[in-house]
């Protein structure tokens, strides 16, 4: 039994959300988002709220995807209203990030400057040694995110390198002097 999967998800006003055959989409005030959802649970939209009904309890891969439906869903409902925001911190001397056009610059201490490519839906902004992430659809947002981080990951040494905002860094005690 999931417990994602029981709770009901409410539409909040000012959003329009639409199941067609297996597709479902949502529409708010930042954007629209769909996903086909297929497989052995229905969702089921009646006036503002979302439930989901798997076919079977006994089947632990329909109840795998009752929650992941379920999350998923709720995810794309809040992404459409509020938005979804990551920031990564770059500590390390010489290091540094810029947005120019649809890339990010980052200098990170290699031979040669890394330039990524900033994807279609998310909004990219480097201020000092700060980079926000944000958009609509929390999987893209997160998985740029991470794929930045792993450019350069954080040493427990000194802590140089990329780090979430809210992330603490556990840091090592160095060689000692005889």
């Amino acid at each position: 039994m999931s417990r994602i999967g029981k709770q009901t998800v409410i539409v909040p006003a000012g959003t329009e959300v639409k199941l067609t055959g297996t597709t479902f989409s949502a529409k708010g005030p930042k954007g629209t988002l769909t996903r086909d959802f297929p497989g052995d649970v229905k969702i089921n939209i009646t006036g503002n709220e979302i439930t989901f009904i798997p076919s079977s309890l006994t089947d632990r891969s329909v109840g795998a995807l009752w929650g992941t439906y379920a999350s998923h869903v709720k995810n794309m409902v809040i992404g459409v209203n509020e938005g979804y925001s990551k920031k990564l911190i770059l500590e390390g001397v010489g290091f540094k990030s810029e947005v120019a056009g649809n890339s990010l610059n980052l200098a990170l201490g290699f031979s040669h400057p890394v330039k990524v490519t900033i994807p279609e839906g998310l909004t990219v902004t480097a201020e000092k040694n700060n980079v926000t992430v944000t958009g609509i659809d929390k999987e893209l947002v997160g998985q740029f995110t991470s794929s930045i981080r792993s450019m350069k990951k954080p040493e427990p040494y000194k802590g140089k390198g990329f780090h979430y905002s809210d992330e603490v860094v556990r840091r090592k005690q160095g060689k000692k002097a005889a």
